[in-house]
């Protein structure tokens, strides 16, 4: 990591030299209780285990929403709305038949479900870490007697070049949930990404994408994070 602010580690990849002011999470959003999940890489899935068999369409890829990172995105809806959050979750394919410009088509989705739900600031792109295509990197994190696939945000900004006003907002809501997710389950979440791509996460002012887990972990690990997830977007968001 390069940076880091009260403990969230920062792993700055863009063009910006950040600031302590970029990285304080004074972000009040006036709505935190609608929430969009999407997928631009719909078909990602992970390492088989028990219960977790799928037929594959590719390289840790699979168009059965039920072992994709859809099925994740379900999960973490499961436990948002056990919290009292209003979740909409898109589960439209944007990687599948080409994946060649997913970002362009899941751009129109989230559009679209913004439309539909015009007041909501917090936008999820879930994802899968693409780090590698083997069963060897997973990263995970003992909590009590489990163990849950680790959660890294990936936050954009304006340095590629594209329009994006709202990316220093992206990255101070990113720090207040890690901040809260340090404090409740350390070793839950990995430094924060930061790029110079916009990821479309200009289309909200607490738009991220969340990689959950990589190839190597496993489906059960997955639906494990999303548990933890929504108590730690619960707390930081009171």
């Amino acid at each position: 990591y390069t940076n880091e602010y009260n403990g969230v580690k920062i792993k700055n990849e863009s063009k910006y030299k950040l600031t302590k002011e970029m990285l304080t999470p004074n972000i009040d959003l006036k709505n935190k209780k609608d929430v969009i999940i999407y997928h631009t890489h719909t078909c990602e899935s992970y390492t088989q285990s028990k219960g977790f068999e799928y037929k594959p369409s590719g390289n840790f890829r699979t168009t059965d929403l039920n072992y994709s990172v859809a099925r994740v995105g379900s999960e973490l809806k499961k436990q948002l709305t056990s919290y009292g959050f209003n979740v909409v979750h898109d589960k439209t394919y944007h990687d599948y038949p080409a994946y060649t410009g997913s970002y362009d088509r899941s751009l129109v989705s989230v559009k679209n479900d913004l439309t539909a739900n015009p007041d909501t600031d917090i936008v999820i792109d879930l994802h899968r870490d693409a780090v590698g295509s083997s069963n060897k990197y997973a990263p995970t994190v003992k909590i009590g007697d489990e163990y849950a696939a680790q959660i890294m945000f990936v936050i954009g900004t304006d340095g590629g070049g594209l329009k994006h006003k709202n990316w220093e907002k992206n990255l101070k809501y990113a720090v207040k949930i890690v901040e809260k997710g340090n404090e409740l389950y350390p070793g839950l979440f990995k430094p924060i990404m930061l790029r110079n791509s916009r990821y479309n996460q200009h289309v909200a002012s607490a738009a991220t994408i969340m990689e959950i887990g990589a190839t190597g972990n496993t489906m059960d690990q997955c639906l494990n994070s999303m548990k933890y997830l929504a108590k730690v977007m619960d707390e930081a968001l009171k």
